[in-house]
């Protein structure tokens, strides 16, 4: 029998070699190869304790970060993170949810390019600066992405990121409109309560960072009661040797599907089907108007 030590001699196990069938027994020969045996599984026993250590803290790291949502009467909210299962760092996803002193509500999802702290810093910093911009004004979303841009050139020249960034606005009992500006992330995608789909791909423009100085454009679309508005990263449908409208299609279908499921169990289920062929991280929020009764 022969301990299992980790780098800092600590006994992770043991290993116990046995000869049957009247085999020879052991010999002074055999000590070394043993020894080299029981270091390579030691080695590879602790370096998969501190992976998995390591990713917990990420992920801890990255919900920390996120934010709650806020409790509207009339349009429910549900969001979802997922960390990615092959990466031990924090990602660049992030969503986000406020009411302004408009009263209208602001739903944002983002994604920084790249995976380790100083993207998380990033991501956070500008999830921050947008909450402060989307507070101190009434512009159109094209024109707080605009402002969002030229901050972020200024503080943090280097990172760049995608943006979805819409205001919802209506009274408590409808009707209902999303305002939204995308800067080179995917469209936000509408389902009606009896199961027609549309990607909303008006507003578009380039990612964050890269023409600080370029306008940006803003959409209006009516939000239907009880349909169902989700904004997604791409981690969700982007699958290795296939193209991205293959994985929007795919969303498409089931949201359909699910249509009319309560939001946190349409939520669960796009996680379900589709988190388990991804190796990116997945932040989604799902926005519901329903009249109040």
């Amino acid at each position: 029998m022969a301990p299992l030590q980790s780098a800092h001699r600590e006994v992770l196990g043991a290993l116990t070699m046995v000869r049957v069938h009247d085999g020879q027994p052991f010999t002074r020969e055999d000590i070394l190869p043993i020894a080299e045996l029981v270091r390579s599984i030691a080695l590879g026993v602790d370096s998969a304790r501190l992976h998995r250590h390591t990713q917990s803290t990420a992920a801890r790291l990255q919900r920390a970060l996120l934010p709650e949502l806020p409790r509207i009467g009339h349009l429910e909210l549900v969001a979802r993170y997922v960390p990615s299962s092959t990466t031990a760092e924090v990602g660049g996803d992030w969503y986000d949810a406020f009411t302004v002193p408009s009263g209208d509500t602001v739903l944002v999802i983002g994604d920084v390019s790249g995976h380790d702290l100083r993207t998380a810093v990033a991501m956070s910093a500008l999830r921050n600066m947008l909450r402060g911009l989307a507070v101190d004004g009434h512009e159109p979303p094209g024109d707080v992405l605009r402002r969002l841009d030229r901050a972020n050139h200024t503080l943090n020249p280097h990172a760049t990121a995608t943006c979805a960034y819409g205001l919802v606005k209506g009274p408590a009992g409808g009707p209902w409109h999303l305002h939204h500006s995308s800067a080179g992330h995917l469209p936000p995608l509408l389902t009606t309560e009896d199961g027609d789909t549309r990607y909303l791909n008006t507003g578009r423009g380039l990612l964050i960072g890269m023409e600080p100085g370029l306008p940006r454009t803003s959409a209006r679309d009516p939000l239907p009661p009880r349909s169902t508005l989700l904004l997604f990263t791409d981690g969700l449908i982007e699958r290795r040797g296939e193209s991205l409208d293959e994985g929007m299609k795919r969303l498409s279908r089931l949201t359909a599907t699910y249509a009319r499921d309560p939001l946190d169990v349409f939520c669960d289920e796009l996680i379900i089907k589709l988190g388990a062929d991804t190796s990116d991280d997945i932040a989604l929020l799902a926005l519901r108007p329903t009249p109040r009764a």
